[in-house]
């Protein structure tokens, strides 16, 4: 509890020491045109600009500005720029209001409180249709509520992806395989502690760090989505994808609730139901670019292997204990609320 007060604190230090932004939240004339205020916003994403979160940045972007007659202008910037390439830190700067709207995974959004992550226990889902049910179900209000509890608004989620496995050492067919692999993770404690539960060794590193590693051979590969995988270029020096959908994760849309607060209702509206959509265009998205992203990287030469039911039981198995321990960590309620049993 006390490292989480902690990170709160660093937070609001971070509110007096980081310098807003000029124009983050500009009214641009404070009459009205058509139904919309004028206003402009910024959203940032950790992703490159070919990735699933920054493509339905733009898209929302491109929506809001059309619906709105060119009135609501949002700026979206990527790879964390605004935030020096520290996604941790770019959270802190939503929380404070120096950033208007962030796309980062629920994740990242761990920082804030843990049981942000429940939804990345292994084998939560089956596949993208349940995934996009239940969270928007019964998920969603889990999110809204966690988050209001920082001062910030939930307004939807997109697909990242189930997560793979890639290498460059050899091929993952059981358990054994991963023995000694050094892989690079997302900052997930869930992630690390499930690699570890394998005798593997993760590692977190920023996806720049990842690249200059792999050409060093420093680390054995990555756990990602096969479109991060494709977007990352990292099969160039990967040899071997296993899939296993081991873990599902999300790109969650999330607003400073005072900056929300600032706009006149038919923009709330607006932007409720725009990131609504994009949301909804960017889960089609990802889910009819992975076969043919699958395709693509066997052409350039990856060994894909793609485990069976009965393949998948021991990795399963050896990986309950640490399910079950997640499980009683994140708690009944935000188990239920991601159909976890």
């Amino acid at each position: 509890m006390k490292k989480y007060i902690l990170i709160i604190i660093f937070f609001s230090v971070l509110a007096l020491s980081t310098a807003v932004f000029n124009s983050k939240f500009q009214k641009l004339d404070e009459g009205k045109s058509s139904d919309y205020q004028k206003i402009r916003m910024v959203l940032t994403t950790s992703g490159n600009n070919m990735g699933i979160n920054t493509l339905t940045a733009k898209k929302f972007a491109e929506m809001v500005k059309k619906e709105s007659g060119g009135n609501v202008i949002i700026d979206v910037y990527d790879n964390d720029q605004l935030a020096g390439g520290n996604a941790i830190k770019g959270v802190g700067m939503l929380v404070n209001g120096s950033i208007d709207i962030a796309v980062y995974t629920s994740g990242t959004f761990s920082a804030l409180n843990p049981k942000m992550s429940t939804v990345t226990l292994p084998w939560t889902f089956d596949n993208y249709k349940e995934a996009r049910e239940i969270i928007d179900e019964s998920g969603s209000a889990y999110y809204e509520k966690l988050l209001a509890e920082q001062g910030l608004l939930y307004l939807g989620s997109v697909h990242n992806g189930f997560r793979q496995i890639s290498n460059n050492r050899n091929p993952v067919s059981k358990p054994e395989d991963l023995k000694g692999m050094k892989i690079r993770i997302l900052n997930n404690e869930g992630y690390k502690l499930f690699f570890q539960s394998f005798d593997a060794v993760p590692m977190y590193m920023g996806r720049g760090e990842m690249e200059k590693f792999l050409q060093q051979g420093d680390i054995d590969g990555h756990d990602m989505s096969i479109f991060q995988t494709l977007t990352n270029k990292s099969n160039k020096r990967e040899k071997y994808i296993t899939i296993w959908n081991y873990a599902y994760e999300n790109y969650i849309f999330v607003m400073n609730t005072k900056t929300f607060a600032q706009l006149e209702p038919e923009t709330q509206e607006l932007l409720y139901k725009k990131a609504k959509e994009a949301c909804e265009w960017g889960r089609d998205l990802l889910e009819r670019n992975e076969q043919d992203i699958k395709k693509k990287l066997i052409k350039n030469g990856v060994i894909i292997k793609e485990l069976s039911p009965e393949e998948l039981e021991p990795f399963k198995q050896k990986a309950q204990p640490l399910i079950n321990k997640l499980k009683e960590k994140y708690g009944e309620e935000a188990c239920l609320a991601f159909g976890i049993k």
